[in-house]
């Protein structure tokens, strides 16, 4: 009966994984995925920290123009400036998603699927770079920045932070969340074939995650774009959000604090 049963074994699903090459654990994936985004965003802070000890250096005053009269050369450098605070400061908290779709990309042989999702989130966020590079230049334009590209406007940082509040609470703010917080989830309602598929999942996963942290990333207009430490409160922030079992809770209690906050500015300014 042993000998036969060989017999009614099932034949593999054409859909499930191909045996890795030798030599490619899923552990050593996860691994080298983790190492090659660190790395990635080791170097993006690298580059914050040197422009905010030496501002004086000819490419940080590109990047931090006196008026809205900008040239093409300031133009490049605050938008390549923007992109790489962006890779630094969002790659650490979406490693987990991109971990677990490169594995899953070698376990099918579809190597080049990992690194065309990694593309593909990655040009997401140099696209809010352009809008926030434009977002810098408006309010320069309108004086409400300064130099170190931060808001001078009372009313500014307070609107800012009330609509930065009201917005934890939204439907979009909630649904971008759970998406960013829940690889599975996302893998499975998302899913596409081939490498093309790929590239579509990054873009898809890379707006869900502006959805979840564009308004964040306009608080720094309000602490300073240049100023580190502000900088690295809401990296810990977004990571916390994304990351903790209780970052959904927390997001709101962050609103909470937020409205609170904007509130208390805005009462103040009318007052007086």
């Amino acid at each position: 009966m042993a000998r036969g049963a060989h017999k009614f074994a099932k034949p593999p699903s054409p859909g499930a994984p191909k045996a890795l090459p030798a030599g490619e654990s899923t552990p050593a994936v996860r691994y080298a995925v983790t190492l090659a985004c660190l790395a990635i965003s080791l170097f993006g802070w690298a580059l914050l920290v040197w422009l905010s000890i030496d501002m004086g250096h000819p490419i940080a005053q590109l990047m931090m123009p006196m008026s809205s009269q900008w040239a093409v050369a300031n133009l490049l450098a605050i938008t390549v400036m923007w992109a790489v605070m962006m890779v630094a400061m969002m790659l650490p908290s979406a490693l987990p998603m991109i971990r677990t779709f490169a594995a899953l990309s070698v376990q099918h042989g579809e190597r080049h699927r990992a690194q065309a999702f990694l593309a593909a989130y990655l040009a997401v966020w140099a696209a809010f770079s352009i809008a926030a590079t434009g977002m810098q230049w408006t309010l320069q334009a309108a004086g409400w920045l300064n130099p170190m590209i931060a808001s001078t406007s009372a009313a500014l940082n307070a609107t800012l932070l009330v609509i930065a509040g009201v917005y934890q609470f939204t439907p979009l703010k909630q649904v971008c969340l759970a998406k960013c917080r829940t690889p599975a989830g996302f893998l499975l309602g998302e899913w596409r074939p081939g490498v093309g598929g790929g590239f579509v999942m990054g873009l898809r996963h890379g707006l869900f995650c502006v959805g979840c942290c564009w308004v964040l990333m306009a608080l720094l207009f309000v602490g300073g774009v240049m100023n580190l430490a502000w900088i690295v409160a809401l990296s810990v922030t977004v990571a916390i959000e994304k990351l903790f079992p209780s970052g959904a809770r927390m997001s709101q209690w962050l609103g909470t604090a937020l409205i609170v906050a904007g509130s208390a500015r805005l009462i103040v300014l009318l007052s007086n």
